[in-house]
């Protein structure tokens, strides 16, 4: 084996070693194992230190590459910077031989919100993250949420969607859902989906309010299309 030194390489390692190195910068991290993003507030509370000290770590984290920051609107969430943290953090945790339980806090949406309900023009709720995740899965959209593959296209097509390739306003994007915390569907495409599935009655709007409730069509539908069940 050379014993050349790559100093980038161990400066870089050095400084994910040292946003490691702190207890309450691992309480955040066990807190976002779940997947879903979550606030600076609700991190501090999950390790259990003052906003501003919370601040300071999660710069640290951010540094280290280890987390990423999502603005959305006038919050900012953060989350792991990956699938590859995730698996690294987990294997440092079996490591240690000790069980180990992320402090997570429930969301307070209520429940019939939580499964589906508007954002904007589009879907939201546990069912939107549903079609987003089983969209990547299948190779849809890209794994940055922001474009179509070919397959996807296609896939559409045969649903009787045919996508716009030029429109105004951004074509697909990840929207953070703020009772989930993790991606739905938004962009042109997620409202076109939206009126799509609504016009097929897949779903139905209760007016006035931003609830949405999934039709006994739209839980077949949804299952046949994407492989997912709803309840």
């Amino acid at each position: 084996m050379s014993e050349e030194h790559i100093p980038e390489l161990e400066t870089a390692l050095a400084g994910v070693a040292a946003a490691l190195a702190d207890p309450s910068r691992i309480r955040m991290l066990c807190a976002l194992m779940d997947g879903r993003a979550r606030t600076a507030t609700e991190l501090s509370i999950a390790a259990d230190i003052s906003a501003s000290t919370a601040s300071a770590h999660l710069t640290k984290l951010v540094t280290g590459k280890l987390i990423i920051c999502i603005p959305q609107g006038r919050h900012r969430y953060y989350q792991l910077a990956g699938l590859n943290v995730a698996e690294f953090i987990e294997k440092m945790m079996n490591l240690t031989g000790i069980p180990v339980t992320a402090a997570i806090r429930k969301s307070s949406a209520p429940v019939h919100l939580r499964q589906a309900r508007t954002c904007y023009d589009h879907l939201a709720g546990e069912t939107a993250v549903a079609v987003y995740d089983a969209m990547q899965e299948k190779g849809w959209i890209t794994a940055d949420g922001t474009a179509l593959t070919a397959s996807g296209e296609s896939a559409l097509i045969t649903l009787g969607l045919p996508p716009a390739h030029t429109v105004k306003r951004v074509f697909c994007c990840g929207c953070l859902d703020w009772s989930e915390r993790r991606f739905h569907l938004g962009g042109y495409l997620g409202a076109a989906l939206f009126t799509h599935c609504e016009q097929q009655g897949w779903l139905t709007r209760t007016p006035g309010y931003r609830e949405v409730t999934i039709t006994g069509k739209g839980k077949k539908q949804f299952r046949q299309w994407l492989g997912i069940q709803i309840l």
